[in-house]
């Protein structure tokens, strides 16, 4: 993937900010699974569920730590993430060494360590994964929630194991895309991408959810990105999280850095 190329931190921040998170606290309950996926739901019903369940919340602090496997190649690093639902979305790794914001217009990041910055717009994330994301995109993945507006186009669903399986009545030549969802709590359990003229693959699966503050999100993740031959893997635990507290987004790129050129 030409994406690994580039800085080490700025691969993990945009990797999280695209696909991830995770979350655990010592005050919030794991979701047990109880719920049976039934044929008799029709997908307007799924659907219907998955937008109620949404979570609903103003800010999110919390601490990830993240592995990346690539090849013979792993790394392991934590961050800080804050959130100010539908504005920022904020990454700050140990001692504030690397920092990453992004809002509905940038995605801004700089790295103490090389003393480097990027400071763009969304064509770099959109570029990783071969869809044209943009912040809600990004917030609904972080959230477990759907990437386009289920409501847009004809939908189908199946059983599938223990999950609804849902995608459009009519897939894109150039990208199929899939969701299924949890009959518990009508989360999702996985959402597949696949490109097959490009040879590129992402699949993001939530192995479990919790309760924190009344909110269904996500506890553990596993991401798996395909670009022909390469592959990368990343898990994500979060240590601790919260909801609707005092949260800060600190971050003034330093003068002199060099800005980081993405081929």
């Amino acid at each position: 993937m030409k994406y690994f190329k580039t800085n080490n931190y700025l691969k993990i921040g945009l990797y999280l900010c695209l696909i991830v998170t995770a979350f655990s606290c010592n005050s919030a309950k794991s979701v047990i699974d109880s719920g049976v996926a039934s044929d008799k739901l029709s997908a307007k019903q799924v659907i219907r569920q998955h937008e109620k369940n949404e979570a609903d919340f103003k800010t999110m602090n919390a601490r990830v730590a993240i592995d990346i496997i690539q090849g013979e190649n792993e790394q392991g690093h934590t961050f800080s993430l804050r959130m100010e639902k539908d504005k920022v979305i904020w990454l700050s790794a140990t001692l504030g060494m690397a920092r990453m914001m992004i809002t509905p217009e940038k995605v801004r990041f700089y790295n103490k360590i090389d003393n480097e910055f990027f400071d763009g717009d969304y064509k770099l994330l959109s570029d990783v994964v071969g869809v044209d994301l943009d912040f809600m995109k990004v917030q609904n993945i972080l959230l477990g929630q759907s990437i386009y507006d289920l409501k847009d186009e004809p939908h189908q669903v199946s059983v599938s194991g223990n999950s609804y399986a849902l995608s459009p009545k009519d897939q894109n030549a150039l990208m199929e895309l899939f969701y299924l969802i949890n009959p518990s709590h009508f989360k999702m359990d996985s959402l597949q991408l696949q490109q097959q003229l490009k040879k590129r693959m992402l699949q993001v699966d939530y192995a479990t959810y919790q309760e924190v503050k009344k909110q269904i999100i996500p506890e553990n993740i596993r991401i798996i990105a395909v670009d022909d031959t390469d592959q990368v893997a990343i898990t994500l635990e979060f240590k601790s999280v919260s909801l609707d507290g005092e949260v800060r987004f600190p971050f003034n790129i330093p003068e002199g850095y060099k800005e980081i050129e993405i081929k």
